[in-house]
């Protein structure tokens, strides 16, 4: 076999390949094994009918097909290999030429054109510079984490007044859209906290003042439902109103809410698992914030191909409201909805192109580096991820393997470690000019993939489903 390579464009290549006869004859003996085994001819056993025989009765151009079938991807594979190409999706055969002389024993010439990952050249990362938020907790922030403690423990009691803010109230719903009830536009029973905005917009203002058996109207926009992102006339009937009592702050509601015996070492351990949690962000926060700096120091052609595909399966899934799969909440993509046509294609295409350069930029810095993944580090990523899929360990990980995932996971492991190396030689320093290192951290292996899964989600996606598309 012959193959060349012609490049067409930085991310697109021709390959031309040539196949003699003699290396065409194991297909076309299996052309003819796979049709014996298929069809039945008066007289012959199955799987017994002599090729010239099947050359009468089916057509020498069956068998040729059926031949160059199961060659193309084969020979398609070994120009691959010897051209050393970095393929990405499959290929498009643009050229098949040789078919009709191959019963003479002609030779085979096709040509095929595919998509490659571009050259990337990596800038030296320790020019890199951010500045991140510093950590410090206030006691504003202890006094904040008390209150949320005591709000978990709080009762309500009922009362006979008006509703008002900070109130529970137990209310019915009914929403109109352009004047008639949806089939699921109704509600009873729901209780709401007034001026948590976790119901709709405009039912705070509606249900102040109300007393069990008010009822007022207001128009708001539904956030949820066959009618979500319409206007609708909503009637609310509170139908009772609570207190909220909060235990106090003591001793005794130390004990009660917590393993410690007094408020003070409630207190203590409340300033210490905060003070975990900022440098948790802030750990999160250098990691953005170096990719970011990371993509704009390089520049890289997109395949166009690749990129269109996976602009149609952003715009598939919002369409189809499967937000979590691209790391988007229901807010973001009301906002999303709010754009012009025009403002949201770009949006989805910048969107695109971080994804696929997220990617390919990780990855040549892991392949740099010669980044491997050993099976401790994909145990760990694998249990992570399925804390954060609802699912249990055995049932996530069946999942993966069923559906054939395992190199999926591998590569995010493999470019949470390439983004890690980039943040360990990258100049990090807080906004007051304090420089962070995260290399003497512990628990920085596990905050780094933790933190570059929150940014891959966002950023790439399904860029791997659709290469492999």
């Amino acid at each position: 076999m012959k193959s060349a390579v012609e490049t067409l464009n930085p991310t697109r290549v021709r390959l031309t390949v040539e196949v003699p006869f003699e290396e065409l004859k194991p297909s076309l003996d299996a052309a003819y094994k796979k049709i014996n085994q298929q069809v039945t001819v008066p007289g012959f056993r199955k799987g017994k009918i002599p090729a010239r025989v099947i050359d009468q009765r089916f057509g020498r151009g069956a068998v040729l097909e059926e031949a160059v079938n199961d060659a193309l991807p084969k020979f398609y594979g070994q120009a691959v290999e010897e051209g050393k190409i970095d393929v990405l999706g499959q290929p498009e055969i643009t050229e098949i030429e040789g078919v009709e002389k191959l019963a003479d024993g002609g030779d085979l010439k096709f040509t095929a054109e595919v998509d490659i990952r571009p050259e990337i050249t990596l800038p030296d990362f320790e020019t890199i510079e951010v500045e991140v938020d510093p950590i410090e907790v206030t006691d504003e922030d202890v006094d904040k984490s008390l209150e949320q403690l005591r709000e978990r423990f709080s009762s309500v009691k009922a009362v006979e007044r008006a509703a008002a803010e900070g109130d529970v109230v137990v209310v019915d719903l009914e929403a109109k859209v352009d004047g008639e009830v949806p089939e699921d536009g109704t509600a009873t029973g729901v209780t709401y906290e007034i001026g948590s905005g976790r119901l709709l917009d405009g039912i705070d203002d509606a249900v102040i003042g109300l007393e069990a058996g008010g009822s007022a109207t207001f128009t708001t926009e539904l956030k949820g439902g066959s009618a979500a992102g319409k206007d609708s006339e909503v009637t609310v009937t509170v139908t009772a109103v609570q207190e909220k009592e909060l235990p106090a702050l003591d001793d005794e509601f130390a004990q009660m809410a917590s393993e410690f015996d007094t408020l003070d070492e409630l207190k203590d351990d409340s300033r210490k698992r905060l003070a975990r949690m900022k440098e948790f962000d802030q750990a999160t926060q250098a990691q953005e914030r170096v990719l970011d700096k990371l993509l704009e120091l390089v520049e890289m052609p997109y395949p166009e191909k690749l990129l269109a595909d996976e602009i149609e399966t952003r715009k598939h899934n919002l369409e189809h409201h499967q937000l979590p799969q691209m790391g988007i909440d229901m807010d973001a993509w009301l906002k999303l909805q709010e754009k012009s046509a025009e403002d949201f294609q770009a949006e989805l295409e910048d969107q695109a192109k971080k994804g696929i350069k997220t990617q390919f930029v990780l990855d040549a810095i892991a392949a740099k580096e010669e980044l491997g993944v050993s099976q401790e580090e994909l145990t760990e990523h694998l249990l992570r991820r399925a804390a954060g899929s609802g699912m249990t360990p055995d049932q996530f990980a069946q999942q993966v393997v069923q559906g054939g995932q395992v190199p999926l996971l591998v590569g995010e492991v493999v470019r949470g470690k390439a983004l890690a190396s980039v943040v360990e030689a990258a100049k990090v320093v807080d906004t007051e000019g304090n420089p962070v290192d995260f290399a003497d951290d512990e628990d920085e292996d596990a905050e780094t993939s933790e933190a570059v899964e929150t940014v891959e989600v966002e950023a790439a996606a399904e860029v791997e489903e659709t290469e492999e598309a």
